[in-house]
């Protein structure tokens, strides 16, 4: 009895962590969730990404809509940055196949880094929006496909890329890029749920618990967001990438370490073995 209450209190702690940050920063969580997973039920990486998925949907979905109440979602260019994202995932997990598995992490990590200078060389705004036009357009789709793609080669996208190229790029506010961002989770996290069901790759019971409590707390994240200062917000959301890059990091030094005396292996579990459609919402 003791060991099933401590395995549920830490799949509700992984909840509420995924969904205030979840709702905090716009992003699906799955970047927490499954090594905390890994780590503390000793799922392997393909279960765990698929069992994420399931606790991301009931977050993204409540955190939207928390967003959409306040008019802070743009429903067009959250559906243009699906279709980019949707098309990169498969051109991500193609040139996972071809690159070498030990400059894939710092592939990511210099991703990382062009954004924080970009956030820090940009003004940070609560009240900028998004004017949907051709050249808008483009831009979106190539930030949904850059999502994608570093999605489907290190299993890391969604709002890490989101919400930064639509504050950047397109001058939106914090609170609107956040809402986007779920919101462009919303379809692909519920499909691969749906698929990942039918291929019985979830533990539908710890997704659950977990997916439960962060819809719960992603509200909390979303008013937390909105508490404090922009700039404040670019603050944390920078502190956020920087661990974000520390666990690419470290997953790819263990993968490398397992893979050690091969030379351009083919991916494990822990660097793109699940689909393109579960790694595309973290």
């Amino acid at each position: 009895m003791s060991s099933r209450l401590g395995r549920s209190a830490v799949l509700v702690a992984i909840g509420v962590v995924a969904g205030v940050l979840s709702g905090l920063f716009g992003v699906g969580g799955g970047v927490v969730v499954v090594p905390a997973l890994m780590a503390f039920l000793h799922l392997d990486q393909r279960r765990a990404s698929a069992t994420s998925l399931v606790a991301i949907a009931p977050a993204a979905v409540v955190g939207a809509i928390t967003y959409g109440v306040q008019g802070e979602v743009h429903w067009l260019a959250a559906l243009t940055l699906a279709v980019g994202s949707v098309v990169g995932a498969p051109l991500g997990a193609r040139l996972l196949r071809r690159l070498p598995l030990r400059v894939l992490p710092w592939i990511f990590v210099g991703f990382i880094a062009v954004v924080l200078v970009s956030l820090f060389t940009s003004v940070p705004t609560r009240g900028g929006d998004v004017h949907f036009g051709v050249v808008e357009a483009l831009v979106l789709l190539a930030l949904g496909l850059l999502s994608g793609v570093l999605s489907g080669l290190v299993g890391v996208g969604g709002g890490v890329v989101i919400v930064p190229g639509l504050e950047v790029a397109l001058g939106a506010g914090d609170l609107l890029a956040k809402g986007t961002s779920l919101l462009t989770m919303v379809p692909t996290a519920v499909s691969g749920t749906v698929a990942n069901l039918r291929r019985r790759a979830v533990d539908l019971r710890v997704g659950l618990v977990v997916g439960v409590t962060a819809a719960v707390c992603s509200p909390g994240g979303a008013w937390i967001a909105r508490l404090v200062d922009p700039q404040v917000g670019t603050w944390l959301f920078a502190g956020f990438l920087v661990l974000v890059a520390v666990i690419v990091l470290v997953r790819g030094r263990r993968s490398a370490a397992r893979r050690s005396g091969t030379v351009d292996a083919a991916p494990d579990v822990d660097t793109g073995a699940e689909t393109a459609t579960d790694s595309a919402v973290r």
